[in-house]
C-alpha cells in the first residue's frame, strides 16, 4: 500500500495512493483511520512530506563509495564505521516533492545532494531484535539529504549545513509493500541520470541501526531513519534533482537561489 500526505484547506490529511488517484482518510495509518469515500486525481493534490516525524534520525557514512568520496575531498577522518551510530536532523528543513530546494544567498562552495532510503517507524521500539526491528517498520520513502559543504567544514555543528530551511526533501509517499534492500537507487539532474547504486549495499542496514538505537532510545511511531547514500551529486540552481528508488517512487525537487530581501541587500 502507498500512503501520502496531502495539503487541504482544513489541514494536512493522509491518503491512500492507487495508480493516479488518492483516497483521503480520517485519522492516521499509524493509528486508526477511516476512508472518507473521496477519490481525487493525483495531479490535483499537493503532496506534503509523507510523515511529520517526532524524531528525525539520520545515518552518516554508510556506503563505501561515500567514504571514498569524503576522503578524496580532504576528510582523512572519514573511515568505515565499526558500529551503527546515528545523528539527528531538523523537522523544519523538511519539504515535499516538487517544492523548491532554496540555496541560501550566502552559501558558497559545494552544494550537494545525497539520495537516501528512509525507514518510517510504525510502532514503539525498545531493546529489539532484528526481527522485531523489521516488524517495527511501517514503510519506506525517499529523502534528499542536501548538504552545504563549506558550512559543514567551518561550523562546529551541522546546524545550517544540513538543516537550513528546504534542505530535506522527503517523499513522494510511503510504500509498505517493498523490500528496498533489493532495490536500486538512481539520481538524475533534469532528465540525465548521473548516478546509480544498489540501495541495499550498506555497511549497516536499517535493522542494525534500529537495534542499536533502541538499546538507549525508544523509537516511536512516525519517527524516520535516513540511511545514507552511495552517490554525492553537485546541485546547481535552475535544475531539478530527482531521486528514484525502484519499488518506491521518485522524489523530484527544483533547485533555486534565495532571493534576498532588498533591505538585506542594502545592509551588505
Amino acid at each position: 500500500m502507498r500512503w501520502c500526505r496531502i495539503d487541504d484547506p482544513a489541514g494536512p490529511r493522509f491518503a491512500i495512493v492507487e495508480d493516479d488517484v488518492v483516497s483521503p482518510v480520517e485519522g492516521s495509518p499509524l493509528a486508526d483511520y477511516r476512508p472518507t469515500g473521496e477519490r481525487i486525481p493525483l495531479v490535483d493534490v499537493e503532496l506534503l512530506p509523507p510523515i511529520r516525524p517526532s524524531t528525525f534520525y539520520a545515518v552518516g557514512l554508510n556506503y563505501a563509495d561515500h567514504i571514498a568520496h569524503a576522503r578524496s575531498r580532504g576528510q582523512p577522518a572519514a573511515a568505515q564505521p565499526e558500529r551503527p551510530e546515528v545523528g539527528y536532523r531538523a523537522n523544519s528543513a523538511l519539504i515535499g516533492p516538487g517544492q523548491p530546494v532554496i540555496k541560501p544567498a550566502d552559501c558558497t562552495g559545494r552544494f550537494e545532494a545525497e539520495g537516501e532510503l528512509v525507514a518510517v517507524i510504525g510502532r514503539p521500539v525498545r531493546h529489539c531484535s532484528r526481527d522485531e526491528a523489521a516488524a517495527a517498520i511501517f514503510g519506506w520513502t525517499i529523502g534528499n539529504d542536501v548538504s552545504a559543504r563549506d558550512w559543514q567544514h567551518s561550523d562546529r555543528t551541522l546546524w545550517r549545513a544540513k538543516n537550513s530551511d528546504t534542505f530535506k526533501p522527503m517523499g513522494p509517499w510511503i510504500e509498505t509493500a517493498v523490500d528496498p534492500l533489493k532495490s536500486r537507487t538512481t539520481v538524475a539532474v533534469d532528465d540525465t541520470q548521473v548516478a546509480e547504486f544498489a540501495t541495499g549495499a550498506m555497511i549497516f542496514d536499517p535493522y542494525d541501526y534500529i537495534c542499536e538505537i533502541s538499546r538507549y532510545i525508544t523509537l516511536s511511531p512516525g519517527d524516520v531513519l535516513w540511511m545514507g547514500t552511495d552517490a554525492v551529486i553537485a546541485m546547481e540552481a535552475g535544475t531539478t534533482l530527482s531521486v528514484q528508488i525502484s519499488g518506491i517512487g521518485t522524489l523530484s525537487n527544483p533547485i533555486v537561489h534565495e532571493e534576498r530581501p532588498a533591505a538585506a541587500k542594502e545592509e551588505r
